[in-house]
């Protein structure tokens, strides 16, 4: 819980490497702070519950593909490294494990500002079982002065990260 309200800003002075078994009840929370402050961490190896790693993970057109897969590999090369059965624990959880390792990936760049790419990815998961013309009506107000809107009748898992990108471009330029 401490790494969640630590100030990685004044305690890293140089890249570092997160390595650890995380909670995996804040697991979540500790990757999207980690995404945040990704020019401070190039590489991140953990164990996470199984269902957490494959999300991070996942590709598009999977179910398990959502707003981590997408921002997460929007930056890291994302790997899935194995499972970790219960047994192996003492006492064992009621769920499985996955060791992943995350690795700063500097050619990838999102071209978008990163809180409109943000704002866009997660808007359009957040109905993910629309398509992005009726997920993202909120940000539609530009629609009708720029034409169709790219990728409209997709939903958002169907999308690479490059293509939420491009989205994001063009909502806001």
């Amino acid at each position: 819980m401490i790494f969640l309200h630590a100030d990685l800003n004044n305690i890293i002075t140089s890249p570092t490497a997160i390595i650890g078994n995380f909670p995996y009840n804040i697991s979540t929370q500790i990757l999207f702070k980690v995404y945040e402050h990704k020019n401070l961490i190039p590489e991140v190896v953990g164990m996470f519950q199984k269902e957490v790693a494959e999300r991070i993970c996942s590709v598009p057109g999977k179910k398990a593909y959502g707003i981590q897969s997408v921002l997460l590999q929007s930056c890291y090369d994302c790997e899935y490294l194995f499972t970790v059965e219960p047994d192996v624990f003492n006492p064992p959880p009621k769920v499985k494990s996955g060791v992943i390792r995350l690795k700063l990936n500097r050619t990838k760049k999102i071209v978008s500002k990163e809180s409109d790419f943000r704002r866009v990815v997660k808007s359009a998961f957040n109905q993910r079982r629309k398509t992005l013309k009726n997920a993202l009506k909120q940000l539609t107000s530009v629609m009708n002065e720029k034409g169709e809107m790219p990728f409209a009748s997709k939903r958002a898992e169907e999308l690479h990260w490059t293509q939420f990108d491009e989205l994001t471009q063009w909502f806001f330029t």
